[in-house]
């Protein structure tokens, strides 16, 4: 009785296949990592937008530039609006003027001010949504804070 040690003398038993088990066991540890970090780095709430820095963009003649004070007052360019149907009136004569110049459809710009209360704003923009304009941005203080 003894022990063959070294090779084997039938070459045609050899096994040339590659092991994939370690290559499996890697993967599945760098999946399981990946899953646990992934909800850490997005679950971050703190926010302070209004002085994010961006790249300034040129205002185009066609926007609707929709500007909110501090008290809340909404402004129409520069002349101030009274109530919702008044801004309105004045967004459906943006929208058909573009449309009667084969424009697309105009661009609501909304600067509203950093301590500005949000109710005069939403109220703005279901205004805008019942006119149907759809293209409605934020603008931004665009210096570096």
């Amino acid at each position: 009785m003894g022990m063959q040690i070294g090779g084997s003398q039938d070459d045609e038993s050899l096994n040339s296949t590659i092991n994939t088990t370690p290559l499996v066991d890697v993967m599945l540890v760098l999946l399981i990592i990946f899953l646990i970090t992934i909800p850490v780095v997005t679950t971050s709430v703190k926010v302070k937008l209004p002085l994010e820095p961006n790249a300034p963009q040129e205002a185009k003649p066609e926007n609707i530039i929709l500007s909110f004070n501090q008290q809340g007052q909404l402004f129409f360019y520069d002349s101030q609006v009274k109530n919702s149907e008044d801004l309105k009136d004045k967004l459906r004569r943006a929208r058909d003027a573009a449309k009667r110049a084969d424009k697309p459809q105009p661009e609501v710009h909304i600067r509203g001010d950093m301590n500005s209360v949000y109710e005069p704003m939403g109220r703005a923009i279901l205004a805008i949504q019942e006119i149907g304009l759809t293209k409605v941005s934020f603008v931004t203080d665009p210096t570096t804070p």
